[in-house]
């Protein structure tokens, strides 16, 4: 790739990330306005954070490519590889602990019912947390998923083990009462259609992580590029 065109090229490609951060930030701004619910609340956080740093390496790297500074250019790229290798970290984390648990079906119901001890020691530390479940509890007993269970057939793995009963006799029974603050939000039952819903939630993030790593993996080649023909211009002056 020559000096102009992997320069131009990496130029813009860093101008389009500054514009994606800055949705972001701004993405960040409407949650912390838009959601007085606390739960949803303490994600503007890290969505604002992700998009103030995005915006810092995308300066990095296209003034690095305007001026045509191999300083610059490296820095970029020592960030972009510690970015790289977190997500590739991330991403087989992921599918590892997303990797058991699943459904049970049930005859005479048209909705799968979920046990917590089918999924990974990893969700089982985090779900039998005391101080986690209380705070993710909170957040389910301020929501609305089971204010429309009777209009709904088929049931969401939360509706399922959260909002009634389980369909065999066991511990999660006893925890059962059909009051809006207790619903089954103590039961085996309600952590594990938390898990599932965790688990689906985990597997787009990995699935987009992947497209973003093979993104990321063509950017960090085109800045390779750039900052090897920064260094032969700068060495002919």
């Amino acid at each position: 790739m020559g000096l102009r065109t992997s320069t131009f090229v990496f130029r813009w490609i860093n101008f389009l990330t500054m514009l994606l951060a800055i949705a972001v930030i701004v993405f960040g701004v409407w949650m912390s306005t838009h959601h007085h619910d606390g739960c949803r609340k303490s994600l503007t956080l890290p969505v604002l954070g992700l998009g103030a740093f995005i915006f810092l390496i995308s300066i990095i790297g296209f003034l690095g490519a305007l001026k045509n500074n191999s300083i610059l250019l490296w820095l970029y790229l020592i960030f972009l590889f510690f970015i790289l290798v977190g997500i590739l970290v991330f991403t087989v984390l992921a599918f590892i602990v997303t990797n058991n648990g699943s459904g049970h079906g049930v005859a005479g119901l048209r909705y799968k019912e979920y046990q917590l001890q089918d999924y990974s020691s990893w969700f089982l530390k985090q779900l039998n947390n005391s101080h986690n479940w209380e705070r993710l509890k909170s957040c389910l007993v301020k929501s609305d998923d089971c204010s429309s269970l009777s209009k709904t057939s088929k049931l969401t793995p939360i509706e399922a083990g959260c909002c009634r009963p389980p369909s065999h006799s066991n511990n999660d029974c006893k925890l059962y009462k059909n009051s809006r603050g207790v619903k089954c939000y103590n039961c085996d039952s309600c952590k594990a259609g938390v898990a599932q819903y965790m688990k689906t939630e985990w597997r787009v993030v990995a699935m987009f992580n992947v497209v973003l790593f093979i993104v990321l993996s063509f950017i960090y080649f085109v800045g390779c590029c750039a900052r090897r023909n920064a260094a032969r211009s700068n060495s002919n002056f």
